[in-house]
């Protein structure tokens, strides 16, 4: 009897144990949500394009801190030429003629609103920022493409995610490398 009693004392203390979950937080706190949309064809930059070049104007940050504006261009462009460069094109200099200049944006959300985006870019996201604490801010970055008689571009990709604002910025490249990926994965290959 006593050991029928405790045979069922341990299946339910077994039973309450492997029911029971606990909501442990993330090691990575950081809110991983990104949210893209793109808008143009990539079929007008022509299939022969090998080079790319950077857009004259287009590299606008709009950052809280405008010490980092030019750190941050640095970065966005050693992401994109590494993304490129692993698809099969090389870059130029705009005296070497290139046959697709990249352009790119960056903001954060206390600089720039999704409604102003919007009015600028002709597009938003809309990743929301409910349930996300005051460490991490919404920033957008749009990366466009464009060939050199379009002063449109014939393509472009807006993302926005979460960044921990008082992160240096050096502590972020592997962030980018990850988000250019990602906004650049419908570029088409040109790998011998």
């Amino acid at each position: 009897m006593i050991k029928k009693q405790w045979c069922l004392w341990m299946s339910l203390v077994l039973a309450l144990v492997s029911g029971c979950a606990t909501n442990e937080p993330s090691a990575d706190p950081v809110p991983s949500r990104i949210t893209m949309v793109t808008s143009g064809d990539l079929s007008l930059i022509p299939s022969s394009s090998k080079s790319f070049g950077w857009h004259p104007t287009m590299f606008t940050i709009h950052s809280a801190n405008k010490l980092d504006d030019a750190e941050l261009v640095r970065h966005m462009r050693l992401s994109i030429t590494k993304i490129m460069k692993a698809k099969g094109y090389h870059y130029v200099e705009a005296s070497e003629s290139p046959s697709m200049l990249v352009g790119f944006g960056m903001a954060l959300e206390s600089e720039m609103s999704d409604k102003e985006i919007m009015k600028r870019a002709g597009l938003v996201a809309g990743l929301s920022t409910k349930g996300v604490d005051d460490d991490y801010e919404k920033g957008s970055v749009l990366v466009a493409l464009f060939t050199p008689i379009r002063i449109q571009p014939v393509w472009k990709v807006l993302a926005q995610g979460f960044t921990d604002i008082d992160e240096p910025i050096e502590n972020r490249e592997l962030r980018f490398d990850h988000l250019t990926t990602m906004m650049l994965n419908s570029v088409p290959n040109h790998l011998m």
